[in-house]
């Protein structure tokens, strides 16, 4: 009975989550039939207006359907999610996970041991030649992160070309019926709807998907019937075309002019790398029974139907789609088209939004307000800067086009572009993740990359078309891209050759040889071992400090997400009457990096590792070099500590002896910006006991109590504000890049404090310059 419930439950959840699919990923596929004919006999195929021509190009959208989506992406490349993740990036810290192909610096040895860290466990690591000799040559490394970037930067071209060429097709129906209507006043009416389409989306993925699920579906249905009705009146002998003959037959008559026009064929399976982008909203075989079920069927019929309504009114090439629609119907399949092609918009702009979370935390690119709109469900997000940019880059495209064949051309580029990276990782992931044997590799970069560098070679002969407004816009993000890693990483190796040597802190004595004040300190670092450079120019400047101080390092790993009880590690830095700590705080690419409660769980953890210590220091098994070791404290578990958290309101009316380095005159200050701030007002306030009733050795009990006295008295962010500059040795390159480029990038993006919700009445700046 409970397993009957629980398949129950599965198939209900599946049916849901494909259901809501509709409306997410497949808006842009299932579109596509409104100009895939158009393009295709763009340019010299007029020439070929015969029923021989119409079949092989059928014949060739047929072939190309079911070999790239169904094949390619539903049976092979859905299998290669990184915890239930997808799109290139997610390949990419895959294999950067199961090889050292990171550029990234601050990965650690205690990253390996997260549960999401390896598929199948650390013996799941694979040893192979190619492995090892990717990892021996940085330039390839480096050369691998320039092609994932590429890759990445042509889905963002794909949030830009996507809206314009669908709701401008669609738009451009009115002209079947409205023949006075001009071209200008059809991109008036287009420019209006994606206005209204990209102020739609702060409402987030999954009310999106809940409102246009349903017109995806209608869509699908009517053109899978109008495509039926279409192959029976008009040519019933269409079917013979499924047949791969005619595709051959098709090349031997229109020769270099066919194959031209595959950039055309190719718009067919736009849309198609949304279904990989996308899987983290979904599951894979919610969108698997979404494709096979629906998807694939419907397309095949609307693609038969209209190629047997062009075989027999070669004079309505131009508006195939409209024209082959029944008169009857012909206005409510219009308006039904319209909607369709705004939720085709939306599976790309989902994908851009993930993509680009995916390089902020991977460190490619400039920090980005991220609002996560569902409190439940990974991966929905919204990105309010890149939503306002793709909607002025879209507007600038449709009016500056005006055509869908234009368009077209650059789109083809861009969606073929990105299909082509996902199959040279693909066979990479074969390899160094699944430990494939090579050969199997091999034959699947062959068979695919074959069939897909043959219509991008098509493609980038309308360069000169149109198909040149991709690779402006993938070059121009691929550049801000590359000069943020570039400039992040110097400036941590800067960090990392400036670190303050453990003697000469040694060498201070337990009061650093400054006057330490009451509260917590927490220095913001991006260096995983040693101390910093900041905080010796801090003490030099101003030799106060406060009594506890916490090295805290957010770092990103290469996985989707850190469970919550892993993300903490802690660690000490020198001898205990230091008071001196690290924390590592571990976020995954699709990881929620705002923790309001993240102070109480810091001295929580704290306070649990002081006690773990003393106790492996009693059984003689702890580390007792300066440095120490770090500890993964999980933060759900009360036990392993004495102290007791509990709300302050408690003990409202109690007075305190707890000394506070914050003047009346701050304290006012700070009351005043929490009731201003909502999110500060909201964090829940507590305070720390420490319970009479127990025996503790007396060095912990110390030690856990000047832990309560210091957070009791305030809590303050030391945070560094970094100025970037090239050595006057470096080249003229590097300086334009560092001192420029760069600079430029850090002074218009968000600011670290932001990026890290730290609260401006707590928030010390220590100004420092980066000579790289």
């Amino acid at each position: 009975m409970i397993l009957q419930v629980h398949w129950k439950n599965y198939y209900k959840n599946l049916l849901l989550l494909a259901y809501q699919s509709f409306g997410v990923v497949y808006g842009d596929l299932s579109t596509s039939p409104l100009y895939v004919y158009k393009s295709s006999f763009s340019g010299k195929m007029y020439k070929y207006q015969n029923e021989q021509t119409v079949f092989g190009l059928f014949s060739l959208i047929f072939w190309t359907l079911t070999l790239i989506p169904l094949l390619k992406y539903v049976v092979i490349v859905l299998s290669a999610d990184d915890n239930g993740e997808g799109g290139t990036f997610a390949l990419y810290s895959l294999l950067c996970r199961h090889a050292k192909l990171s550029l990234l610096p601050n990965q650690q040895a205690a990253d390996e041991e997260l549960s999401t860290y390896y598929r199948n466990g650390p013996q799941s690591v694979i040893t192979s030649p190619l492995k090892r000799f990717l990892e021996r040559h940085k330039k390839l490394r480096t050369c691998l992160l320039l092609i994932v970037l590429f890759g990445a930067c042509m889905v963002i071209g794909d949030g830009v070309l996507t809206p314009a060429i669908s709701v401008l097709s669609s738009i451009s129906g009115l002209q079947v019926r409205a023949k006075e209507l001009y071209n200008g006043e059809v991109v008036l009416v287009a420019c209006l709807v994606l206005v209204g389409l990209f102020s739609l989306q702060h409402r987030g993925t999954q009310r999106v998907a809940f409102m246009f699920a349903p017109i995806v579906i209608i869509w699908l249905l009517c053109i899978g019937v109008i495509g039926l009705y279409n192959t029976i009146h008009w040519n019933p002998k269409i079917y013979h075309a499924l047949s791969p003959l005619y595709i051959i037959k098709f090349f031997q008559q229109t020769g270099k002019d066919g194959w031209i026009s595959l950039g055309g064929v190719l718009l067919s399976i736009t849309g198609t790398e949304a279904m990989f982008a996308d899987l983290g909203h979904f599951t894979q075989a919610s969108i698997r029974v979404a494709f096979v079920g629906v998807i694939y069927p419907c397309l095949v019929l609307q693609y038969m139907g209209q190629a047997a309504f062009l075989s027999k009114n070669f004079n309505n090439i131009s508006t195939s789609f409209y024209a082959s629609i029944p008169q009857p119907v012909f206005w409510p399949v219009f308006v039904v088209s319209t909607l369709a092609a705004i939720v085709a918009s939306q599976a790309v702009i989902s994908a851009t939004f993930s993509i680009v979370k995916q390089c902020l935390a991977l460190g490619c690119f400039p920090r980005v307000k991220v609002v996560h709109t569902s409190r439940w469900i990974y991966g929905r997000i919204y990105i309010p800067e890149i939503n306002w940019i793709l909607m002025v880059l879209c507007l600038a495209v449709t009016i500056g086009f005006r055509d869908t064949t234009l368009i077209g051309n650059a789109y083809g580029i861009a969606c073929m572009t990105v299909m082509f990276v996902t199959t040279w990782l693909i066979a990479l992931v074969m390899v160094l993740v699944w430990g494939k044997n090579i050969i199997f590799s091999l034959l699947l970069l062959l068979f695919f990359g074959s069939i897909e560098a043959v219509y991008l070679s098509s493609s980038f002969m309308k360069v000169p078309q149109g198909g040149w407004a991709p690779l402006v816009l993938s070059l121009v993000f691929m550049v801000i891209m590359y000069v943020w890693h570039y400039g992040t990483r110097r400036k941590y190796l800067f960090d990392l050759q400036n670190k303050v040597s453990m003697k000469w802190i040694l060498t201070l004595g337990p009061s650093l040889g400054i006057v330490r004040v009451p509260g917590i300190g927490l220095i913001y670092t991006e260096l995983v071992t040693g101390v910093p450079a900041i905080f010796s120019h801090f003490i030099t400047n101003l030799p106060a400090f406060h009594q506890v101080l916490v090295f805290v390092c957010v770092k990103s790993v290469p996985v989707p997400f850190v469970p919550p009880d892993e993300r903490y590690l802690i660690g000490r830095i020198g001898p205990r009457a230091y008071r001196m700590y690290r924390c590592i705080v571990r976020y995954g690419y699709k990881d929620v990096q705002t923790d309001e409660n993240f102070e109480n769980l810091l001295a929580l953890s704290i306070a649990k590792f002081i006690q773990m210590e003393a106790e492996e220091a009693s059984s003689g098994s702890y580390d007792t070099s300066p440095e120490g070791r770090m500890a993964v404290i999980r933060t759900s578990d009360t036990t392993g500590t004495t102290l007791v958290m509990r709300d302050a309101d408690q003990h409202a009316g109690e007075s305190t002896m707890i000394r506070s380095s914050k003047s009346e005159t701050l304290q006012s200050l700070q009351s005043l910006y929490e009731q201003e701030s909502p999110s500060v007002s909201r964090r829940r306030r507590v305070r720390f006991e420490l319970p009479e009733t127990e025996y503790i050795d007396p060095q912990v009990k110390e030690e856990l109590l000047a832990l309560v006295e210091a957070k009791q008295a305030g809590v303050a962010y030391i945070l560094g504000h970094s100025y970037i500059k090239a050595r006057k040795t470096s080249s003229f390159m590097k300086k334009f890049v560092i001192d420029v480029a760069y600079s430029f990038l850090r002074k218009n993006c968000r600011g670290p404090a932001v990026a890290l919700s730290i609260p401006h009445i707590s928030l010390i700046e220590v100004g420092m310059i980066y000579y790289v």
